[in-house]
């Protein structure tokens, strides 16, 4: 069993940047990779990036790439997502979300994380 809270959403100038943590109780969280989701308004809930158990590896989408990073913090039970050079499209609710698999390679598909954050809300003002 995996809880998740996000944290650190707000609001921001484009061109600004903002760090989201997801904090995780539950001791199969080290094991399992993490996903991060945001679902902008009228759209579909999509995947992001992520990041393996091991930390070992990571994927972020085109659309973010070279503009956010993810890493971990497995004594801290912590997954961030650090969000660079923000553009009014990436206004969105984040959600951070923990794959029922342990041990397993990063997946991308929403269908594959069963644990989910309440999510937290980025808007980026032109």
């Amino acid at each position: 069993q995996v809880q998740l809270v996000e944290s650190g959403g707000g609001l921001v100038q484009a061109g600004g940047s903002l760090r989201l943590s997801c904090a995780a109780s539950g001791r199969a969280f080290r094991w399992s990779a993490m996903g991060w989701f945001r679902q902008a308004p009228g759209k579909e809930r999509e995947f992001i990036g992520g990041i393996s158990w091991s930390g070992d590896e990571l994927h972020v989408v085109d659309s973010v790439k070279g503009r956010f990073t993810i890493s971990r913090d497995n004594a801290k039970n912590t997954v961030y997502l650090q969000m660079n050079s923000l553009k009014p499209e990436d206004t969105a609710v984040y959600y951070c979300a923990a794959d029922r698999q342990m041990y397993g390679n990063l997946r991308y598909g929403i269908h594959d994380y069963y644990y989910w954050g309440q999510g937290t809300q980025v808007t980026v003002s032109s």
